[in-house]
């Protein structure tokens, strides 16, 4: 949303003491999980620690402690510590094994995909039924415009909303009220994803799911990890610093003039998101840390690269949720309840397909991440369920990019005619 320049300022400006404080939160939350106290477990065995790593900074926001529209620090943790992470979790992944897991993660990935593209129509139709008057007309502000945009986030991510804010030509008051509704929904949803990442084994349960592949991915990169594992030596930590951060200058080198490249030369790559720095960015370095794979660089695995990986993660789960402002809710329920019902469709079509073919949780919240979140929530929802699967959510996202254009404009058309119809 837009920065009113006449409203009121956040409490902290300054980014280091902002990331003083979100270090403080994941020390006390990891700090206080630890604790043998009945009270505690009790407590976090409802709410995992990974959830309070990404609610709590939300408080932040909510309550105009720091404003994240002002602050670089997700953009500096999805620039520079996400591709990191991307290496140092892909560095010791077994690609063969990843790719064994079969097709479930692909349905599941579509059904997402479908689930927001009918979620969206059903929340508008459901509009004109109860609330015409929240339609908008056929103007710039009418209120399929800017769903058409959340739309192109919701399927592919924020390359793909920009194409379909220029696409469909929605109002910049509109457009700002469903950016607000697409963040807050999505990271609601992303909560929600975290804790069941949290909560796995129990959630394969209900949904009588066949984890096995999952299974024996995890279990072949925690024997592996246990077969050469050692106390890291400072030169370990050098190497793994030294790594994953050449890795992500080097894909800042291929990202900026590739993506140029690519927007220059070829009409299409705006809707394929060819033209999005970032889109490469995440690509490169998932790439380059596969390659590493093969390479003697898999025993940093020995030394904590993926634990070092995991924390740039956590890092980067804080910085996302300062973008969560649950007041924002109150300045448009209207639209958020719209965007609630919207979710839910796709929610109940990603649990009811999990249901039929029996997919674990796993290729749950990862084929929706990979949709709602994107490059930058998918990677981060797969390591959530386990380090090793990190470059899944990857792969996912990209599909995502590829897609989301061209979906999210039929979307758009079908909006527009319910939209029409209800005028």
């Amino acid at each position: 949303m837009a920065i009113d320049p006449a409203g009121p300022t956040a409490l902290i400006t300054n980014d280091a003491v902002v990331l003083g404080l979100l270090a403080a939160i994941l020390a006390l939350v990891f700090w206080s999980a630890d604790l043998k106290n009945g009270a505690v477990r009790r407590f976090y065995a409802i709410f995992p620690p990974i959830l309070l790593c990404y609610f709590l900074p939300s408080l932040l926001t909510t309550f105009g402690v720091v404003d994240p529209e002002t602050s670089r620090l997700y953009f500096i943790a999805s620039r520079f510590l996400l591709p990191a992470a991307l290496v140092l979790l892909t560095v010791s992944a077994d690609l063969p094994a990843v790719i064994g897991l079969g097709p479930k993660a692909l349905i599941m990935f579509a059904t997402g995909t479908i689930g927001v593209m009918i979620g969206g129509p059903i929340a508008l139709f459901l509009t004109s039924l109860v609330a015409p008057d929240l339609m908008g007309g056929a103007g710039p502000e009418a209120i399929w415009r800017g769903m058409a945009t959340v739309a192109g986030s919701w399927i592919g991510g924020s390359a793909n909303q920009t194409a379909l804010y220029e696409i469909y030509g929605a109002g910049r008051d509109t457009f700002s009220i469903w950016i607000a509704v697409d963040v807050i929904v999505a990271n609601i949803w992303m909560a929600v994803v975290l804790w069941i990442a949290a909560n796995q084994r129990r959630v394969d349960r209900l949904l009588r799911a066949d984890s096995s592949a999952v299974d024996r991915v995890r279990d072949k990169a925690e024997a592996y990890e246990l077969a050469h594992a050692r106390i890291p030596a400072l030169k370990d930590l050098v190497f793994i610093f030294g790594v994953g951060f050449a890795a992500v200058g080097l894909a800042h080198a291929v990202a900026d003039p590739l993506s140029g490249w690519f927007g220059a030369n070829f009409e299409i790559a705006k809707r394929l998101s060819l033209d999005s720095s970032f889109f490469w960015l995440v690509l490169t370095a998932t790439a380059i840390g596969v390659a590493l794979s093969f390479t003697a660089a898999r025993k940093l695995q020995g030394a904590g690269a993926s634990k070092v990986g995991s924390l740039l993660v956590y890092v980067l789960i804080a910085t996302v949720g300062l973008n969560m402002n649950i007041g924002a809710i109150l300045d448009s329920p209207a639209y958020f309840v719209i965007g609630a019902v919207w979710m839910l469709v796709h929610v109940l079509l990603m649990v009811g397909m999990a249901f039929l073919i029996r997919a674990p949780s796993f290729f749950l919240g990862v084929g929706s991440m990979a949709n709602i979140g994107g490059a930058a929530s998918a990677p981060v929802a797969a390591a959530a369920f386990h380090p090793s699967l990190a470059p899944v959510g990857v792969l996912l996202a990209v599909v995502g990019y590829i897609v989301g254009t061209a979906a999210a404009w039929f979307t758009g058309l079908v909006m527009m005619q319910i939209a029409a119809g209800a005028g």
